[in-house]
This record gives C-alpha cells, structure tokens and sequence, in this order.
C-alpha cells in the first residue's frame, strides 16, 4: 500500500540561518515549499480538511517560534513530521475522532486550490466495472479500519505505510524506539 511520495529536498542551510534571524522572507519561502507535505500529512491523519488547514497554520507557527530550536542533528523534514504529528495527535485527542470519515483516495495531493485525487495521478490499465466496485469496496473497508485505531497506532501507520517513511525516521519522528514503532504496526 505504499505510494510514491514525493521527497522534498532539504532546506538550503543559509535558508535556516536567515529564517533563524527572522528573514520573513526565508521563513515564507520554506512554508511554500513544505506546505504541501505538511498538509497532505496533516490530513491523512486528521481526516477532515478543516483539522488539516488548522494543523497547517500550527505547525508554521510552531516552527516559527521554535526555528531557533532546531540543531540539525536530524533531517529539517522529520523535526518537521513530527510538529505535525504532534499538533494532529492533539487535536484527534481534543475530538476523539467524532465526526465522519473521509476516504484516504479523497487526500488532496495539493493545498493550493488544486484539489486532485489519487486516481488522476495513477491511471489504471484496465479495469471492468467489477474491478472497480471491489477496488472501491476494498478502499472503504481499509478506510474504516484506518479509521478505527487509536491515533497513536494510526499515526505510525500513515507515517510507515502511507508516507513510505522508514522505522528509524518514523521513530525519530514520534520519539519512541524503533521495536515501539514495530510494535504498534504489528499491532
């Protein structure tokens, strides 16, 4: 179930040593370069545009604040990961995950307006109407499951198995070890 994420490459180090000194300029150009990635997470944990949106502005407002905190001893996008992870895991905390859920398929690919879904980015060869009903059965059986676990394993999931992101930086990113994030995958 992996998907071919997008990497976004490191950000330029002066870029972080003028942010740090409180270029807006540079801060603005890192949020337009990782607000895709922190939205497209955001809400595949969240499951719902609104949370999503708000988790964007938090999480900027979380690395403008804390941008000075940030030693590069770990990769500039996993210290961000895990701000997102952390601002979602607040907020499902806060709701308790009460309102519908959305398809992962209704994930959109970008936050500028341009709402595309997964299927305009994968074509199918060939599929019969059959395919297609049990393709979209499948989808809502594995979003209901998605659904159903607790925000801690659901994080760890979205970040292995969706995101394609390693057990080491997947760790790094929740701050637990690397068997506590094969534990809860197994689980």
């Amino acid at each position: 179930m992996k998907l071919n994420t997008p990497t976004h490459p490191e950000p330029d180090p002066q870029l972080l040593r003028n942010a740090k000194k409180g270029n807006h300029e540079a801060f603005a150009e890192i949020v337009r370069t990782y607000e895709d990635l922190v939205y497209s997470f955001a809400f595949k944990v969240c499951r719902n545009k609104d949370k999503a949106s708000e988790t964007l502005q938090d999480t900027f407002v979380n690395v403008y604040r804390k941008l000075d905190q940030f030693n590069n001893r770990a990769k500039f996008t996993t210290w961000l990961y895990s701000i997102v992870a952390n601002n979602c895991l607040m907020k499902n905390r806060r709701t308790k995950l009460d309102e519908a859920s959305i398809s992962i398929d209704a994930a959109p690919v970008s936050h500028d307006g341009d709402d595309h879904d997964r299927n305009d980015v994968i074509q199918e060869w060939k599929s019969t109407p059959l395919d297609k009903l049990m393709n979209n059965e499948l989808k809502d059986l594995l979003d209901n499951a998605i659904q159903k676990l607790p925000g801690d394993y659901r994080i760890v999931f979205v970040l292995r198995d969706i995101e394609g992101r390693s057990a080491e930086e997947t760790a790094k990113i929740l701050k637990l070890t690397v068997p506590a994030v094969k534990s809860r995958l197994r689980r």
